[in-house]
């Protein structure tokens, strides 16, 4: 029972309660041939809760993914169940498919949300007869698999608006799986950088050049909400081993060339936009207001002329970074009280306590 712990260890990496219940349901489903149905949000890792499950099957057979969202629908077939020669323009010889290749096997459905409605009635009769035909072909294949499936998708809506078929559902979710938010595990962080560091070391991408996280570091990766999860981590991991190479990160740094990326070409281009607006307003951010009147806040408006002088924008990086601005002033003028910088904000104090966890901005030292 301990090695089977450390083998799922090896993967799953967290000691946190929501971890261990998930280690403990992979444990419990992975030698069984029921089908497991893997949920969560984008980036929780459920690749990963796939190949842990597939290792401790003891399957003689290898681990086979297919990313259903990434595959055009008309090529999804083929890539599933195999062609015949002939089948197609540029079928030129026979070609077994991910089904035939996950033989004593795993098959593991990424997205599965995503496959078309033609496809799913195919998929379900392949699971009931556990047998398949190739494009082209008449001959039935047996083949002995075992099912993954995941998605981020609330598959019972899409059921019920007639998108994605009821019996197929039932067929796949016999045991599902849900996998949580790294925002839920926060005390997983720690490990799961160390974990990450250590890949992009054995990987040999960075010259063995890492950054090192300071405790401050990583309390300021712990108070983050992480929308991208575990993937918006590595994102971070790999942004900090070119920025920081070798050097000691400390919490400011996450907040301010991490989380933020603030970068010249960014002030170059809120420059260019406080330009364009007080070309249209009459207004100036450096305008030292000397006849004593307030100076307005850019109009909504202005924006629109945003793409006269740029070819694109990073909206939610944009809005974010005016979030922080004006939630840290109001904070500083307001003296670190939150009550008085929500007053000054027109939000609720719960709801900025709520904006500050989620963006990582602390009270100030006064």
């Amino acid at each position: 029972m301990n090695e089977i712990k450390n083998k799922i260890d090896e993967i799953i990496i967290g000691i946190s309660s929501p971890s261990k219940e998930l280690k403990k349901l992979i444990q419990m489903v992975s030698k069984s041939k029921t089908n497991v149905l893997v949920l969560g949000e984008t980036g929780t890792g459920k690749e990963l809760v796939a190949k842990a499950i597939h290792n401790e099957s003891n399957r003689k057979g290898p681990l086979i993914s297919v990313n259903c969202a990434a595959i055009p629908s008309e090529l999804l077939e083929s890539e599933l169940f195999g062609h015949e020669k002939g089948s197609f323009t540029g079928a030129d010889k026979p070609r077994a498919g991910r089904f035939e290749q996950a033989a004593e096997g795993t098959l593991f459905l990424d997205e599965i949300g995503d496959m078309p409605l033609s496809l799913q009635s195919k998929l379900l009769r392949a699971l009931e007869d556990k047998s398949i035909q190739r494009v082209g072909g008449n001959k039935t294949i047996n083949v002995d698999f075992r099912l993954v499936c995941a998605t981020h998708q609330d598959l019972s809506k899409k059921v019920e608006n007639g998108d994605f078929r009821a019996d197929l559902f039932y067929r796949i979710n016999v045991f599902p799986i849900d996998v949580p938010k790294l925002s839920e595990r926060s005390v997983d962080i720690p490990l799961i950088v160390n974990k990450i560091l250590e890949d992009i070391k054995i990987d040999g991408d960075t010259n063995n050049q890492l950054p090192v996280f300071d405790d401050t570091a990583i309390a300021a990766l712990q108070k983050y909400n992480w929308p991208g999860n575990v993937r918006e981590l590595k994102n971070l991991i790999e942004r900090a081993c070119v920025l920081f190479g070798n050097k000691e990160i400390n919490s400011e740094n996450v907040k301010h060339n991490l989380l933020k990326i603030k970068i010249p070409i960014q002030n170059e281009e809120s420059e260019a936009l406080w330009d364009a607006a007080a070309d249209l307003v009459g207004i100036s951010h450096n305008n030292d207001s000397s006849n004593g009147d307030l100076i307005p806040l850019p109009n909504a408006d202005n924006y629109k002329d945003w793409f006269l002088y740029h070819e694109n924008i990073d909206l939610r990086r944009h809005l974010q970074d005016i979030e922080i601005v004006l939630i840290e002033a109001a904070l500083d003028k307001s003296a670190g009280q939150v009550s008085l910088a929500s007053e000054k904000l027109k939000l609720r104090r719960t709801t900025l306590i709520e904006k500050m966890k989620k963006l990582a901005i602390e009270k100030p030292n006064l």
